[in-house]
C-alpha cells in the first residue's frame, strides 16, 4: 500500500518532532511557561550547574567559578536580582576616547589615569545571589579562573537567567 506524499510528509515531522523531544536534556524548560520551583545547584569539585524543576534535572552547564584567592563560597542562596546586561563595577577597563587605555582592570588596585573612563566587564544574563556574587555569561577555560562569580556559556546563562526569578533558591557544594 502506497502512502500519499502530502500525508507522509507531516507524519514524518510529528515522528521527528515528537523523538527528538522525549531524550533532549533542558528542552522541557524551553517549554514551561513559568519560573516557579525551580532550583540551582552548583557543584566546584565538578565544575557544573545543574538547573532543576521541581526533583528533576533540566538542565547541566559547565560552570568556571573562583580561582585561587578569589574562591566562590560555598552556601545556600537565592536570586536576590536579574540584570539581562549587567556590567562589573570592579573588574573592566579604562577608555579614552572609546579607546581602551588600559584593560583587565581592577579598580581596588589600578589607578586610573587621568582623562579615563572606566568600563565595567560585560556580566550578561547576571543572576546576583550575594553582594559582588552571582551567574552570568562568560569565558570558560576549563578550570576556575573567575573573581568568585560563576561563569556559564552563554546559551546555558541564557537558559538560567529565564528559568528562574528573583528568589529561586541556588545551593553551592564544594
Amino acid at each position: 500500500m502506497k502512502m500519499r506524499l502530502p500525508i507522509a510528509i507531516p507524519l514524518l515531522c510529528v515522528a521527528l518532532l515528537l523523538s527528538s523531544c522525549a531524550y533532549s536534556p533542558g528542552i522541557s524548560m524551553l517549554t514551561d511557561p513559568g519560573t516557579s520551583g525551580h532550583s540551582i545547584i552548583v557543584r566546584l569539585d565538578e565544575q557544573k550547574a545543574y538547573l532543576y524543576k521541581g526533583k528533576m534535572v533540566v538542565g547541566i552547564s559547565p560552570v568556571s567559578t573562583g580561582r585561587e584567592g578569589y574562591s566562590t563560597p560555598a552556601g545556600t542562596y537565592h536570586v536576590l536580582a536579574k540584570d539581562l546586561n549587567h556590567r562589573s563595577s570592579l573588574y573592566g577597563a579604562y577608555v579614552m576616547h572609546g579607546k581602551v587605555v588600559s584593560s583587565g582592570v581592577d579598580r581596588k588596585k589600578d589607578p586610573m589615569p587621568p582623562g579615563t573612563d572606566f568600563v565595567g566587564a560585560p556580566m550578561p544574563y547576571y543572576l546576583q545571589i550575594a553582594p559582588a556574587y552571582g551567574l552570568h555569561a562568560g569565558y570558560l577555560p576549563g578550570y576556575p579562573a573567575s573573581h568568585g562569580c560563576i561563569r556559564l556559556p552563554t546559551v546555558w546563562a541564557r537558559r538560567f537567567y529565564y528559568a528562574v526569578q528573583d528568589g529561586t533558591p541556588l545551593m553551592i557544594y564544594r
